[in-house]
């Protein structure tokens, strides 16, 4: 009777109600939003857009967040991998898409990524037949690096947003944050049921209460946003077909696809879903098409947020439904630029101390799905070693290779890429395509 009675309370942890469910796909939103409006904000200050064209941007690019979330849980027999993954802006687009608008245009930023994703519609199938090449010593390994390498971006919030201003480190700051991640720990270990679930949802509105109380919060993003905004087709004007442009999007896009097998292996292992050829080649399918649509409604290539993956492994909730409140949200917010402004009253270092908790959860997934290599083979140690050595050292000094071609730095300066790289080339030069399991 007892372990009927413990049964249905999981079965109903895993199943939350509506009500639940939403509160759960708004910590969602609010774990993603910070890197999702972080992309647009980088490119168009790198394009020195004017506060309009940055409206539009922001607005579009988290309307666009959620259509693409939709995109990857409705799974029907062309695409979507039905698990609860989130996407947003990838991060390893910033520079190549600066380069390409100040030399070529806007308009062959959009052409290049309109053409990129039809790309990753046309090589999804062979993509997810080289399976074999991301055993869970490879995977592991690179979502190791992925939280890792995040995990100095949230410290560099927790002290105030910028390790060059002159406030940086205040004790306000570090009050805050530590606050912040002492009201997560305090919920995670002592909260039951649905309370501990919500752990950093609770610790990010605890921490802007108490920012507020010390007159930390500005609503001044509020005030300036517009009430209403609707999403316009090329908005920047029509785009043109470069073919350095293409190449390079391409490039890019190979690099998300690869970070993605990532999240989604790192998804089927938390969830218990096996990740085959034909999930692979859906998941593949509506990131492409997500891809399309962004270059559209000029916003930009999306991937699979590693942020949120941490957060599915600590709420302990391991279905879809929080994830669709999550795009739905994200849509309703899109369209409502002043509501969705509410989002960017959280301090820097309220941030900050969420993000520590779930990017140190991400490198404890990967470091979970290395735990089930076999450590007797000093290959794979070595594979380890060098390839955490390379995305943790290079991401860190990315002006070791600052003789090198530019196009040739956008790539050793990214960690993440270089881990995936050098973990794929060196288990298939020891292992072969032998590790599958």
């Amino acid at each position: 009777m007892a372990n009927e009675e413990n049964q249905n309370k999981e079965l109903n942890q895993q199943n939350p109600e509506n009500g639940k469910a939403a509160v759960l796909g708004l910590q969602h939103l609010l774990a993603m939003y910070a890197g999702a409006v972080a992309v647009p904000l980088l490119i168009g200050t790198g394009l020195n857009f004017n506060s309009e064209q940055m409206t539009y941007l922001i607005s579009i690019d988290i309307f666009m967040c959620g259509i693409a979330t939709l995109l990857q849980l409705t799974v029907n027999r062309f695409f979507g991998i039905g698990l609860p993954v989130v996407l947003g802006c990838a991060i390893q687009a910033v520079a190549p898409l600066i380069m390409i608008g100040n030399d070529k245009g806007i308009g062959a930023i959009y052409g290049s990524i309109i053409a990129s994703g039809i790309f990753v519609v046309l090589v999804s199938g062979i993509f997810s037949k080289i399976k074999k090449l991301f055993p869970p010593l490879v995977t592991g390994t690179v979502i190791t690096v992925i939280g890792l390498t995040l995990i100095p971006v949230a410290v560099e919030k927790m002290g105030g947003g910028m390790a060059s201003a002159k406030e940086f480190g205040d004790g306000t700051n570090l009050l805050l944050a530590f606050i912040t991640i002492a009201l997560i720990i305090v919920i995670q270990v002592w909260g039951r049921g649905f309370i501990k679930s919500i752990a950093v949802l609770v610790g990010l509105v605890g921490g802007t209460l108490l920012a507020a109380v010390l007159g930390q919060v500005d609503l001044a993003p509020v005030g300036e946003a517009t009430w209403f905004h609707f999403p316009q087709p090329f908005y920047f004007g029509a785009p043109t077909f470069d073919l350095s442009s293409i190449v390079l999007m391409v490039i890019i896009s190979i690099v998300s696809m690869v970070e993605s097998t990532g999240v989604y292996f790192a998804l089927g292992d938390i969830t218990g879903k096996q990740i085959g050829e034909e999930e692979l080649k859906k998941g593949y399918r509506a990131e492409g098409l997500a891809v399309i649509l962004g270059g559209i409604f000029n916003t930009f290539p999306y991937t699979g947020f590693s942020q949120n993956v941490g957060l599915v492994q600590l709420s302990g909730i391991k279905t879809r439904r929080p994830i669709y409140y999550s795009a739905f949200f994200l849509i309703a917010l899109g369209l409502l630029p002043k509501v969705g402004a509410v989002a960017q009253i959280i301090p820097e270092p309220v941030l900050g101390g969420g993000m520590l908790v779930m990017f140190g959860m991400v490198a404890v997934q990967g470091m979970r799905m290395l735990s089930k290599v076999d450590y007797t083979n000093d290959k794979n140690l070595l594979i380890i070693a060098i390839s955490i050595g390379f995305g943790l050292g290079f991401n860190m000094m990315p002006t070791l290779f600052q003789q090198m071609p530019e196009t040739l730095r956008m790539f050793t300066g990214n960690g993440i890429v270089m881990s995936s790289l050098t973990a794929i080339i060196l288990n298939l030069l020891f292992n072969g395509l032998k590790l599958e399991e």
